[in-house]
């Protein structure tokens, strides 16, 4: 009776154990998903309010670069609106980013501005949320990532079929639109 009981234990109790053991797994691997995408969010959210404050002061400098503001603006506004697809949401703020940059260039122009204490400490909260939105970029792609493997290999790819888990959801790439803090050096030469 007891050979019985270790014999039924092993062909049943074990898959059984094993099923619920990836199935709690793929789940936790899904909420992870979520939560970290969350945190991109949070971080986008972030540059999308300090946006603004840096159109303000460029605007005040470069009233004839009005062209690339508007451009920053309009971006901005629809990557805070896009709440869609990692994708859709990943090629509006390439597209937000590719605007930054093309507005920094502007100010290379304007020494005044460069050397302006407000401009330089919204630029040095910039480079701060850059380095955030990436260190949560890493963290969302690392949990697609984890749940795309055990979603595709086996054998947890066979709970994952039973239970309907689809190896989705997709990276989140975006560039940094600005990587260091500009140096400025008012001693003379």
């Amino acid at each position: 009776m007891t050979a019985l009981l270790v014999v039924l234990f092993v062909v049943v109790g074990l898959p059984v154990i094993y099923v619920v053991v990836q199935y709690n797994a793929l789940v936790a691997l899904k909420n992870y998903i979520r939560e970290s995408w969350s945190d991109v969010d949070v971080e986008l959210k972030r540059r999308y309010d300090l946006i603004p404050n840096l159109v303000a002061m460029v605007k005040g400098y470069a009233t004839h670069e009005r062209e690339v503001l508007e451009r920053v603006t309009e971006l901005r506004n629809r990557c805070a609106a896009n709440n869609g697809a990692v994708a859709d949401q990943s090629r509006d703020e390439t597209q937000l980013v590719d605007a930054l940059k093309q507005m920094l260039v502007v100010v290379e122009n304007y020494p005044q501005l460069k050397a302006d204490q407000n401009f330089l400490n919204l630029q040095t909260e910039l480079v701060n949320t850059e380095d955030r939105i990436q260190a949560a970029r890493r963290f969302y792609n690392g949990n697609v990532r984890d749940y795309r493997n055990k979603c595709e290999t086996f054998p947890s790819n066979l709970v994952a079929g039973m239970f309907g888990f689809k190896s989705e959801g997709d990276f989140f790439s975006v560039p940094p639109s600005v990587r260091d803090v500009p140096n400025v050096d008012f001693a003379t030469s």
